[in-house]
């Protein structure tokens, strides 16, 4: 390994440039790497060097609770990465670096972490190198999205369920997430009679799942958790409802701090409302309930705000509102998805094989009524992880103009979120805390 040294007490960095630069290398070989134990090892010892070199994964929370206290006026964005990660994490820095943004998240969800093949120690190792590899230093956010309840398996056997949630809570924290999204707005009841009731389960899970995280997060560390009242694609989110989860949320907490953010429903749903020919419907966001509900969570339970789930499709003009009503976070992962399968410097062929396997592979998701344009839309999230070598082994000339076109994606969100310049305020709230994973030889 070029630029590092291996000894008894662990790595060192003997030539910053070189080190940076062996990083191509290292990280490709860790996230192809077919033993398991072996791969977890090199993995280690990439997120090691990375945070050597100073990117160094950290948790939000100092800054939203600043902004619980003062909002500053910008929304945090948390990208998901579904393919591509470590050239895409890199152009993500690369922008970020330009503009002096220290406000970004990157994240995964319960769901992406199985369909796209990257277990958070891959996802925070890849993207902790990436940070390291364009000369960002500094705290990196790395969030679980969407740890999320299913519904029918928790009502069939709840313990269950919840000791499924617990173990990927010990694996996200364990592979340095200090960044994590409960969402048990899945068990919402409806139909009961009262709106407490209809959080209850919501409101239990996520105050029993921050318990858990409390007890277990590193020392030095408080880990930046989120619940969710309204599962995203339902009815609007409503003050009672916040008011409610938070009753009884607070009820059953056993260990604070509590929620610094809650995911509220504006109109969205995740990827968008796709059409017939394959386009994207436009949707009518409600601000004003973004506003209510982000105003609510900062006045009468000290959070950042009210987070909206399921942006990325929506049109350009729409995103600077966000910030204006005092939205704290924005989840982005769709558009990036539909700009990388569209892109024209994408080779046909390779898009071809992969809408094939598709349609071979996940026929009986294809629902009665949807043209082949909506099923390929609304599955093609899952060709990510199955051709994941093929993607990482494009030419690269080809992932040169689909991370120009992303780059210019991710600056005009920066601009619209306004999370420029944002780099020293993150560094004044957010001491990150370096803890070794590494066992020592």
């Amino acid at each position: 390994m070029k630029g590092i040294e291996k000894g008894p007490q662990g790595l060192k960095i003997t030539n910053e440039e070189e080190a940076r630069k062996s990083l191509d290398s290292l990280v490709y070989e860790a996230v192809f790497c077919e033993d398991r134990q072996e791969k977890e090892r090199r993995l280690l010892e990439v997120k090691e060097i990375a945070k050597l070199l100073g990117a160094i994964p950290a948790s939000i929370f100092g800054l939203y609770q600043f902004m619980a206290r003062e909002f500053p006026g910008f929304t945090v964005p948390a990208i998901n990465i579904r393919g591509l990660t470590y050239d895409f994490a890199r152009t993500v820095f690369r922008v970020a670096l330009a503009q002096k943004v220290g406000a970004v998240i990157f994240e995964i969800a319960r769901s992406e972490i199985s369909y796209t093949l990257q277990r958070p120690l891959e996802y925070a190792s890849v993207v902790c190198a990436a940070a390291a590899r364009e000369g960002f230093e500094g705290p990196v956010f790395i969030q679980g999205d969407h740890f999320q309840f299913k519904r029918q398996a928790f009502f069939a056997a709840p313990e269950k369920e919840k000791a499924n949630i617990c173990k990927l809570i010990d694996e996200a924290l364990d592979a340095e997430f200090y960044q994590i999204d409960i969402d048990a707005s899945t068990l919402v009841q409806i139909e009961k009679p009262t709106v407490e009731e209809q959080q209850y389960f919501n409101s239990l899970l996520t105050a029993e799942m921050t318990t858990y995280i409390r007890e277990r997060e590193p020392e030095g560390i408080t880990v930046n958790v989120g619940g969710e009242i309204g599962e995203i694609g339902g009815h609007n989110s409503r003050p009672e409802e916040l008011r409610a989860f938070m009753k009884v949320y607070q009820e059953h907490l056993k260990k604070g701090p509590g929620i610094s953010k809650i995911s509220v429903q504006t109109g969205t749903s995740h990827g968008g409302v796709v059409l017939p020919d394959g386009r994207i419907a436009r949707v009518a966001v409600d601000f004003e309930t973004l506003r209510i509900l982000s105003d609510i969570a900062r006045r009468e339970y000290g959070m950042a705000g009210a987070v909206q789930h399921g942006a990325s499709t929506l049109p350009d003009e729409m995103f600077h509102l966000f910030p204006e009503v005092g939205c704290c976070e924005i989840h982005l992962a769709t558009g990036f998805q539909n700009l990388i399968y569209d892109h024209p410097a994408l080779p046909e062929s390779f898009r071809q094989e992969i809408y094939e396997f598709l349609k071979k592979n996940f026929a009986k998701e294809w629902k009665e009524g949807w043209s082949e344009a909506q099923f390929i839309y609304k599955v093609r999230k899952k060709g990510f992880g199955p051709f994941k070598k093929k993607w990482w082994d494009l030419d690269p000339q080809i992932k040169e103009k689909i991370m120009a076109s992303l780059a210019e994606k991710i600056d005009f969100l920066f601009k619209e979120l306004r999370v420029r310049e944002t780099k020293d305020l993150v560094e004044k709230h957010v001491k990150p805390v370096f803890v070794s994973k590494l066992p020592r030889s």
